[in-house]
């Protein structure tokens, strides 16, 4: 198995940047070569580590390394699988359950079908192995765009709240976990890509409004340096250029006087922010020149701003992508990179054109981090079946049917499978990807969707299934009392607020005589969804205030039926036709605006408790 190159040289130079580069580019170059033997190894590796452990003895595996025992022998899993065994390790079972080293901390994943965070085990081997995929990215990068490690990146991170199981053990998004633990962000100022506008103090601020104002000051202090920027998600970065547009009086303030908005109450964060904040007079009238015309726009506003940036450094593909028009109109059209195909079960590999325009962005798995298996799906009805919750089960030719890594064909769609070193045998990370093109042997693919989502913002994750239920309680609850229907629904991810928001159209049908319905109650219908959608949109609204709140907008009689004449007209089959429960498509979203009749919004927040029913645990 090939090498990996260290992650940086201590002592920077010229020399020792350029051969940094050279052997994460070579290393690349040969892993991709032999993908195959890779994999193969990478497996062996994982089997022989953990031959002892509990899951693989219950299954009859018996010490055998091999991929074809492997396969004939370990099932094909969901979460649901494995819950009983997570529920041991969340409760305290210190017992080689998954895997032969310690668990060290969870990280949680967006919902199961059940609504309630996942659960994924990591150990501390699993943090190096991510952080040595995200030092291939700025190599990759370099051959692209130059002068890179002469400038500062300007990258708006938070931490979400964390909690622990009741074994003790520590549960936290992805992105929080890397944040507090990863020494790239910490102790490596010899590394020119780790250069960053934002001290490490106000990343690990928890309160947002502190974190996010501190970031921003210290960019726009730095206005010059940067030469990138960027946010783990599209919808983080635009949050930070809407509070920039709500706030930059208070910024320019700060800058012009070199004193610390009193706001800013986190002694760490102050200390870490004075180091960079002086008085500047004349960049605080810069700054105002460009934000405080009344004439002027908002149009171009970080290149205006920050006019050495290459590029924006966010993720836009699945949902992501439909904040692409925003993220051009506010950076005049800056290249958008995607850089890392990641989760929280797996780091999966990288960009390697990361120029690529949004729609064409693929990403090449490197066969190193984890073993890869695919199960193909049918555009035509799996795909389908995935958005209508169809059962995850595989029969037993399904699970042959498996494809490795190198088998996979070019413009095929496949559902990934993963077996980690923490403790995943043949796992079903629900993404589909489509087959782009290879890089030597190793596969490029697509990201194509996640399966079983409607509705997204966020870090949120909304299904078909999810959002019925929603529906159907508020509907029993607040409208049947007083003798109203639905004669149907649909529903909308608005991203032209910031924060985004849940949109449902309703057509309603009235049993009550002329009597109007209040707003009251389209408001309690608002709010009874919200509490009855999973835990991470509730976080979302509540402490991390990246989702608006929820709008019911009512259509006139019949908007429905227009709207299934409109499929037809463009050459659907009226034999086949079904109401979408999600909509995207900009004419048939304007159809409706243009039959609204009356729009309400939840009126309060939802109720969410950190630590209280995050996830999923409820073992058998």
């Amino acid at each position: 198995m090939a090498e990996a190159p260290n992650e940086v040289t201590s002592g920077y130079n010229s020399t020792t940047f350029a051969e940094n580069n050279k052997k994460a580019l070579e290393f690349i170059k040969e892993v991709t070569k032999k993908a195959d033997e890779v994999q193969k190894g990478v497996l062996a590796e994982i089997l022989s580590q953990n031959a002892n452990v509990e899951y693989l003895l219950r299954h009859g595996l018996n010490g055998h390394t091999d991929r074809e025992t492997f396969k004939k022998i370990i099932p094909v899993i969901t979460y649901e699988d494995i819950l009983p065994d997570i529920t041991r390790i969340a409760n305290g079972d210190k017992s080689q359950i998954l895997c032969c080293q310690p668990i060290s901390e969870f990280l949680t994943s967006s919902g199961t079908s059940a609504g309630d965070r996942k659960l994924i085990p990591t150990m501390a081997e699993e943090l190096e192995r991510r952080k040595f995929l995200c030092t291939l990215v700025m190599p990759v990068m370099s051959q692209y765009v130059s002068d890179l490690d002469k400038g500062k990146g300007m990258y708006f991170l938070f931490i979400k709240c964390e909690a622990k199981t009741p074994g003790g053990l520590v549960a936290s998004t992805v992105s929080t976990s890397y944040s507090k633990n990863s020494a790239s962000l910490k102790n490596k100022p010899s590394d020119p890509y780790a250069n960053h506008t934002s001290p490490i103090q106000t990343i690990l601020c928890p309160e947002t409004f502190q974190s996010m104002y501190s970031q921003l000051l210290c960019g726009l202090c730095l206005n010059k340096d940067v030469i990138r920027v960027g946010a783990v998600f599209a919808s983080g970065f635009i949050r930070a250029i809407q509070f920039l547009e709500m706030r930059w009086q208070l910024l320019c303030n700060d800058i012009r006087t070199g004193t610390l908005n009193p706001q800013i109450i986190d002694s760490s964060v102050r200390d870490a922010v004075m180091r960079i904040l002086k008085p500047d007079p004349q960049l605080a009238e810069f700054i105002e020149s460009q934000c405080g015309k009344k004439e002027s726009s908002w149009q171009g506003i970080i290149t205006r701003l920050w006019p050495n940036t290459k590029y924006i450094d966010v993720i836009v593909t699945g949902t992501m992508s439909q904040y692409i028009p925003t993220l051009d109109y506010y950076s005049n059209g800056l290249p958008l990179v995607c850089s890392i195909y990641a989760s929280s079960e797996c780091f999966f590999g990288i960009n390697l054109n990361p120029l690529s325009k949004p729609s064409e962005v693929s990403y090449t798995l490197i066969p190193t981090l984890g073993y890869f298996e695919f199960i193909p799906v049918d555009r035509n009805t799996d795909v389908k079946n995935s958005i209508t919750n169809a059962p995850e089960s595989l029969d037993d030719k399904e699970q042959q049917e498996l494809v490795d890594l190198v088998d996979v064909k070019l413009g095929q769609d496949y559902e990934l499978v993963v077996t980690t070193y923490a403790g995943l045998y043949r796992y079903r990370v629900g993404d589909v990807l489509r087959v782009a093109g290879f890089k030597n042997k190793a596969p490029q693919f697509h990201y194509i969707c996640r399966k079983n989502v409607v509705l997204s913002i966020d870090t949120d994750k909304t299904g078909e299934v999810e959002l019925q239920s929603a529906v159907e309680k508020a509907i029993s609850c607040h409208l049947v009392p007083i003798d109203a229907h639905l004669a149907d629904y649909t529903s909308f991810a608005d991203t032209t607020t910031i924060p985004g928001h849940y949109v449902l159209y309703w057509e309603l049908i009235s049993r009550n005589g002329s009597n109007p319905i209040p707003a009251s109650v389209f408001e309690e219908c608002c709010l009874t969804m919200e509490e009855s959608l999973n835990s991470v949109y509730r976080q979302g609204r509540v402490c991390d205030q990246s989702i608006g709140p929820l709008e019911i907008k009512i259509v006139e009689t019949g908007t429905f039926d227009e709207l299934m004449d409109y499929s037809i007209s463009s050459g659907g089959s009226i034999n086949q036709y079904k109401t979408p429960r999600c909509v995207k498509f900009g004419p048939i979203v304007a159809l409706l605006n243009s039959r609204v009749l009356s729009s309400y919004f939840s009126p309060t927040c939802p109720e969410w408790i950190p630590g209280h029913k995050q996830w999923n645990t409820k073992g058998n």
